[in-house]
C-alpha cells in the first residue's frame, strides 16, 4: 500500500493490467485492499461477538432479576440512546477534525476498547457485587434484586459508553480507507462476519447463558480487546486535508461557536434532513420486536434452546444473502434495495400481529423477520457513504444518530409500558414494528425523488 494525493475513491488500471485502488491519498493494490479487508473484518468479528452477546445476555439478567418491561426498554434501548445522543456528535466533531500520527479515527477506536473490557468483567460479576451493596445501609431496604439490577446498570451504561465512542467513528474509518466501488461488497462480507457471530453465540451459548454468563462475558471481553486492538494498530489511515479553522477550545465561545457550526452544517439542508428520518425510522423499526423477543418466546412457551436455534437460523439465512445484497447495492444503489427490503417488513409485522401467538407461528414470523430486517441493514450498509460527503461524513452521520437515538429513547420506553399494561401481550411488538414501517417508507419514498433529482445512481453529487 502507498499514498499518492488523489481526491476522489475510484479504480483504475496500472500498465500491467492489474488493478490499482484508491481512496483519499490512500492507494491498493487488489492484493493490498484483500489485506485490508481481512484486518478489518478481523476486528469486525471481534465487535459482532460483543454485539451479539452481551445484550441478550443483558436480557436474561434484567428478567431473572425481576426488572419490569418499561425499566429493560429504558435500560437497553433509551439509555443507549441519550448516551448516543449526547456523545456522538462531540465525538464525531473532534474525530472530523482531529489530525494525529496515527489517523483521525483509530485514537477514538483504540482508547474505548479497554473500558469496553473492564465493564464486560464488571458484568459477569454483578451478581456478586450487587449482594456487597445489598450489605449497605442505604440500600438495605430495597431488596437484593434491586441491588444487582443496580450493579448491571452501571456496568451496561460503562459498556454502553465506551461502546458509542467506537461506534460513533468506525464507520467513519471505514469510508476513509475502503474505496467506494466496493462499499457495498465490503459491507456485504462485514454483514457475514457479524451473522457468523450471530450464529456461533445463539446456537452454542444462549441456552447457557444464564448459567454461564461469567464465562461468556469474560470470554467474549478478551476476544473483543484483543481482536480490536489489534485491528486498530494494522489498519493504516492516510493523511488528510487541513481541520477548518475553529474557535479556541475551553472557552464558552468556542464551545458555543463549534455547536452553531455543528447544527448548521447538519440540520441546514432539508435534503439531509429527510435520510436522517429514514435512517431513524427504519433502524428503529424492528425494535419493539428485538427488544422484548426473548420475553415473547417464553410467553408462547419456547425454551432458550429453540428460541437460539431460530436466531442462528435467521443469521445463517442472512448469511448466505450477505454478499449477494452487498453486490446488488453495488449495482443498483443501496437506496434502492433498502427500500425495497423495508416493503416486504412492513407484510412480515402485519402477519406477526396476527399469527405469531404460538411457539411454532412465532419462530417461523420471527426468523422472516429477523432476515428482512437483516437484509435492510445489508443493503443500507454503506448508504451513508454513497450519499454523505466524505469530508464531513461522520459529522452528518453523528446527526443521523441523534435522531436514531431520540427515537430510540422514546420507543422501548413506550412499548415496554404498552406491554405492562395489556398484560404482556408481546404480538403487538409487531403491530408497533409495522407502524414505524409503513412511515419510513413513505419517507423513504420521498428521498428517493430527492435522490434522483441530485442525480441519481449515475450522476449523484451529495448537496453543501
Amino acid at each position: 500500500m502507498k499514498s499518492t494525493v488523489v481526491d476522489e475513491s475510484k479504480c483504475e488500471e496500472n500498465p500491467p493490467g492489474s488493478k490499482r485502488w484508491t481512496v483519499g491519498t490512500l492507494t491498493y493494490t487488489t492484493g493490498g485492499l484483500a489485506v485490508l479487508f481481512c484486518w478489518l473484518l478481523w476486528g469486525d468479528f471481534a465487535w459482532s461477538m460483543r454485539e451479539r452477546s452481551v445484550p441478550s445476555v443483558i436480557q436474561l439478567l434484567f428478567k431473572k432479576y425481576d426488572a419490569s418491561d418499561m425499566v429493560t426498554g429504558l435500560l437497553i434501548g433509551s439509555l443507549p440512546a441519550a448516551l448516543a445522543m449526547l456523545i456522538g456528535p462531540i465525538i464525531s466533531y473532534k474525530s472530523d477534525r482531529h489530525r494525529s500520527r496515527w489517523g483521525r479515527r483509530i485514537p477514538f477506536l483504540l482508547i474505548p476498547t479497554p473500558i469496553a473490557v473492564l465493564a464486560m468483567v464488571g458484568l459477569a460479576f454483578s451478581p456478586q457485587l450487587g449482594e456487597w451493596l445489598h450489605e449497605l445501609p442505604a440500600l438495605k431496604g430495597w431488596g437484593l434484586n434491586v441491588s444487582i439490577l443496580l450493579s448491571l446498570g452501571l456496568f451496561w451504561t460503562l459498556f454502553e459508553f465506551a461502546s458509542i465512542i467506537a461506534n460513533s467513528v468506525f464507520g467513519g474509518l471505514v469510508n476513509d480507507v475502503v474505496p467506494q466501488p466496493v462499499l457495498g461488497r465490503f459491507f456485504g462480507l462485514f454483514r457475514a462476519l457479524s451473522l457468523i457471530a450471530g450464529i456461533i453465540f445463539n446456537f452454542w451459548m444462549l441456552g447457557k447463558a444464564e448459567t454461564h454468563f461469567v464465562e461468556i462475558f469474560i470470554g467474549i471481553g478478551l476476544l473483543y480487546g484483543v481482536g480490536f486492538t489489534v485491528m486498530c494498530l494494522k489498519v493504516k489511515e492516510g493523511t488528510y486535508p487541513p481541520p477548518p479553522d475553529e474557535p479556541l477550545p475551553g472557552s464558552a465561545g468556542g464551545f458555543f461557536s463549534a455547536a452553531k457550526v455543528y447544527f448548521r452544517d447538519c440540520f441546514g439542508h432539508s435534503y439531509y434532513l429527510w435520510f436522517f428520518g429514514v435512517m431513524s425510522l427504519c433502524a428503529i423499526a424492528g425494535s419493539p420486536v428485538n427488544l422484548f423477543s426473548v420475553f415473547y418466546a417464553r410467553s408462547v412457551n419456547m425454551s432458550m434452546g429453540d428460541y437460539g436455534t431460530c436466531l442462528a437460523l435467521t443469521y445463517l439465512i442472512s448469511l448466505v444473502l450477505a454478499y449477494p445484497l452487498g453486490a446488488l447495492a453495488d449495482r443498483f444503489h443501496p437506496l434502492r434495495v433498502s427500500l425495497v427490503a423495508m416493503g416486504l417488513y412492513v407484510l412480515t409485522s402485519l402477519w406477526g400481529g396476527l399469527y405469531a401467538d404460538n411457539a411454532r407461528n412465532f419462530g417461523i414470523i420471527f426468523v422472516v423477520h429477523g432476515v428482512l430486517m437483516g437484509t435492510y441493514f445489508t443493503a443500507s450498509a454503506s448508504l451513508a457513504q454513497k450519499l454523505l460527503p466524505r469530508q464531513r461524513f461522520a459529522e452528518l452521520n453523528s446527526a443521523c444518530g441523534i435522531l436514531i437515538s431520540v427515537t430510540s429513547i422514546v420507543v422501548p420506553p413506550s412499548i415496554g409500558l404498552l406491554l405492562d399494561q395489556s398484560g404482556h401481550v408481546y404480538r403487538y411488538t409487531f403491530y408497533a414494528g409495522a407502524g414505524i414501517s409503513v412511515v419510513a417508507l413513505a419517507c423513504g419514498g420521498v428521498l428517493y425523488r430527492k435522490f434522483m433529482a441530485l442525480g441519481g445512481p449515475s450522476s449523484y453529487r451529495p448537496p453543501e
